[in-house]
């Protein structure tokens, strides 16, 4: 088969490079339609009961994730040429489009009572500018004898206040939402800069927003990053402007292939999904790696170009595609997460990867051999390099000191137990995000001041109409958020209790000392005052009650805690909520953006840690078809699952948690780490062949011959990863650092404890079985005629 490809590729070079132009600009007209993803990221399936009862809330209630909030503490905020201007501001938010309401302590309501007409009227506390400090300083002495307010609008103690903007859910799914955020912080900001005083700026609209914007900027940072390293080191490997011009553009057509398939699949670009162009440019240099280092190897056996390219394709291309394969295996695992997120990144991840690397195979050959042949320079990198140091280093290592290599390495395992030990499971809401970020700073600004702003909501159904407004249930009500009020991470609840209160103190003439429940016979006569729900429009009581006062809301602020602390708030609250509404008469709910999040993150962990073993099983079949040996597979998945073990205990070791962006770097590491071994063992096998059996000197050789390829290529995947420590996502980060650490060890030990497992087990492991494999990516398979490749004659040697 790979001699006819040869023929194939090799013969019809020109009508090859057209098609693959023209596909690469229909992709990169596609790729222009490209869009990112503004949406909180999906963690559990739509069938999920939690997904269920949340999806139920926000067609009763609205959404619980719409509001921006704007903070601001300053002490001179009720003088009156401050005030007046924060009253504009208001103003001016209302007036943009996109925003549906906005509440400030300039544009607050109160309750009253209309004896007239029997009900209670909202009326605004500051209708208009006031027109003097006098009349400033009453309207302040109305809104601080309204407890209502106290803890969810201002902050009496601390003088904090906020600015709630409503926007509309329509259009925060779209990209409009960022000229309506910028417009936003624009104004509040040119007030900060008139009054000279600090705004903050947080709420899930405002942080998506922000952290999207980022993860653009950052994609383009990385995709220059990548190519730049990729374009140096390979100059450095290989001293040839040629060998790193013509690999860069295949990378570069490899990108635009990859964005021009998400537009075609319809896919957005996510937190994942922006990392697959740097990715895509270290995986495809990793291939031009491979096929660059056999040409020069075979270039200098017998200084035939044509000769040299054929066996390219024949010898390495079996090669690589198995070990594409792996690597792809390793995203493809993703795809039995059922979560949406993780499913595009794998199927555009693993699709690329071996699009990369059939346009790898086919243009390194098609664009060399255009060039003239190698010159004594560009191939003097295999005689004397560093690499050639290191490989003869291993050489000495593998034949001498194999049990100093297991100590060394007993050594290592043993501590990477005790750090696996120590690992943690946690995330957040807002994750990743730096300490010294305005994001998490405004964030912890809400949080000191207010207890945060992360949504939990609980509902609560009376399983009869007009359930909800009876006394015995309010009572059941404040009850709960008497328990809510006494954990420390949550805001202070806001239900129809509050509404209730608040009409009691209207009923008293505003006084706050009857903020209370009303007792039986004052609920009786104050019963005809409260409005029937007949119109469709959301008012603020429609927002606490449905229309048949059968199920009602209490709504929560929390801080952005972990996982692990909201799981231990639901525990802790479940008994004492089955204790107050009895679960046969009441159905108590907790749902809402923190509760998704715990049970998708919780979810998504699950069905990760299943995608690691499901990865493990696919490429152990994948090497059953190499190998044919259950003792060789054995020993070539040791090298590549112990720095899996070190990669866990390195995280432990330095408090990094197990949460999605961290745990889905296993199976990626794992499937381009077994490159090398895939490599490795074949070319041993090959020379087990070639020297009738010699275990020993066909370890040496398979060692001496692709030890280039594992140097160069876990170099360019060390640092490539690398790159991704620059983020300023703590995720991003992570994943980098990780998997470059997991290469970089999985690189060493395929270098020393393969082969040395190798020597040290030989007739044990090198079964007759192994030498006759199911699939043979090294064979002797006779070369294609030269003279059928046409290929142009040529020049003479320098």
């Amino acid at each position: 088969m790979w001699t006819y490809l040869t023929r194939r590729i090799l013969r019809n070079r020109l009508p090859i490079l057209i098609i693959i132009g023209a596909i690469t600009a229909l992709m990169s007209f596609m790729a222009r339609d490209v869009k990112l993803s503004y949406k909180m990221t999906q963690m559990l399936p739509g069938s999920d009961t939690t997904m269920i009862q949340y999806e139920a809330f926000k067609q009763q209630f609205g959404e619980d994730g719409s509001v921006l909030v704007i903070g601001i503490q300053d002490s001179n905020l009720f003088k009156l040429d401050e005030f007046n201007g924060l009253f504009r501001l208001t103003e001016k938010l209302k007036e943009i489009p996109g925003v549906e309401e906005v509440l400030s302590v300039t544009r607050l309501f109160n309750l009253a009572k209309d004896d007239s007409l029997r009900k209670f009227e909202f009326f605004p506390i500051c209708p208009e500018p006031p027109a003097s400090q006098q009349q400033l300083d009453s309207i302040k002495q109305v809104i601080y004898r309204l407890p209502f307010y106290d803890g969810l609008m201002l902050n009496t103690k601390t003088g904090a206040t906020l600015i709630a903007v409503t926007l509309n859910k329509n259009l925060l799914n779209t990209k409009n939402r960022i000229h309506l955020i910028y417009q936003i912080r624009d104004e509040a900001n040119r007030f900060g800069e008139t009054y000279h005083t600090k705004v903050h700026f947080s709420g899930l609209p405002y942080i998506r927003t922000i952290t999207s914007r980022m993860l653009e900027d950052e994609m383009k940072l990385f995709v220059f990053l990548a190519m730049g390293i990729a374009a140096l080191f390979l100059f450095i490997f290989f001293r040839s402007f040629k060998a790193v011009l013509y690999p860069m553009v295949i990378v570069t057509i490899s990108v635009i292939w990859a964005l021009g398939m998400m537009s075609l699949f319809g896919y957005k670009i996510t937190m994942l999904t922006a990392i697959i162009p740097p990715l895509l440019i270290v995986i495809g240099v990793e291939n031009c790696i491979f096929l660059l280092n056999k040409y020069h190897y075979e270039y200098r056996l017998h200084q035939n170009k044509v000769k040299a390219l054929s066996r390219v394709i024949q010898r390495v291309g079996n090669a690589n595609l198995l070990t594409n394969a792996s690597t792809a295996i390793g995203f493809a695992a993703f795809l039995i997460t059922n979560n949406q997120l993780l499913v595009e990144f794998g199927m555009i991840a693993a699709i690329n990867i071996m699009v990369a690397f059939i346009l790898s195979l086919t243009l390194v050959p098609i664009f060399f051999s255009y060039l003239p042949p190698p010159r004594l320079q560009d191939i003097k990198h295999q005689e004397e390099s560093v690499a050639r140091a290191i490989i003869d280093k291993a050489v000495v290592w593998v034949t001498g000191y194999r049990n100093t290599i297991y100590v060394i390495t007993g050594c290592f395992i043993v501590a990477a137990i005790f750090g696996v030990a120590r690992l943690t499971t946690s995330g957040r809401i807002v994750d990743d995000i730096p300490k010294k970020n305005p994001l998490y700073t405004d964030l912890m600004f809400f949080e000191d001041n207010f207890k945060g702003i992360m949504p939990l909501e609980i509902t609560i159904d009376t399983k009869k109409k007009k359930g909800v407004m009876t006394l015995a249930t309010l009572r059941r009500i404040d009850q709960l958020q008497d328990t809510l009020k006494t954990f420390p991470e949550l805001a202070k609840p806001l239900s129809i209790v509050e509404l209730v209160k608040s009409a009691r103190q209207a009923f008293y003439e505003g006084d706050p000392e009857f903020y209370e429940l009303p007792g039986p016979n004052e609920m009786t006569f104050m019963g005809s005052y409260i409005p029937e729900m007949k119109t469709r429009k959301r008012t603020l009581l429609k927002n606490f009650i449905d229309t048949n006062y059968q199920v009602t809301r209490i709504s929560v602020q929390m801080a952005n805690v972990g996982t692990k602390d909201i799981n231990r708030i639901q525990k802790e609250l479940k008994p004492g909520i089955d204790s107050i509404f009895n679960p046969e008469k009441y159905t108590v709910t907790l749902t809402g953006t923190s509760i998704v999040f715990l049970k998708g993150t919780n979810f998504l962990i699950r069905n990760l840690f299943e995608s690691i073993i499901l990865a493990i099983i696919a490429i152990a079949v994948l090497l059953a078809f190499l190998f044919s040996s259950w003792r060789m597979i054995l020993i070539s998945l040791i090298p590549n699952l112990i720095p899996q073990l070190m990669t866990g205990a390195l995280m432990g070791f330095l408090g990094i948690p197990i949460k999605p962006s961290t745990i889905l770097i296993f199976s990626i590491a794992l499937g381009i780490s077994v490159d090398n071994s895939i490599q490795f063992l074949s070319r041993y096998r090959l020379q087990l062949k070639h020297s009738n059996r010699n275990i020993p000197y066909s370890v040496i050789t398979a060692l001496q011959e692709t030890g280039y390829s594992m140097i160069y290529s876990s170099t360019v995947l060390f640092f490539g990863f690398g790159i991704f420590v620059l983020s300023s996502f703590g995720g991003t980060q992570a994943l980098g650092f990780l998997i470059s650490f997991t290469l970089l060890v999985a690189g060493l030990l395929n270098m020393f404890i393969l082969p040395s497992l190798i020597l040290t087990l030989d007739k044990w492991s090198t079964t007759k079985a192994f030498e006759k494999p199911i699939l043979d990516i090294y064979t002797d398979q006779e070369d294609a005629e030269l003279k059928d490749l046409e290929i142009l004659e040529e020049p003479e040697k320098e």
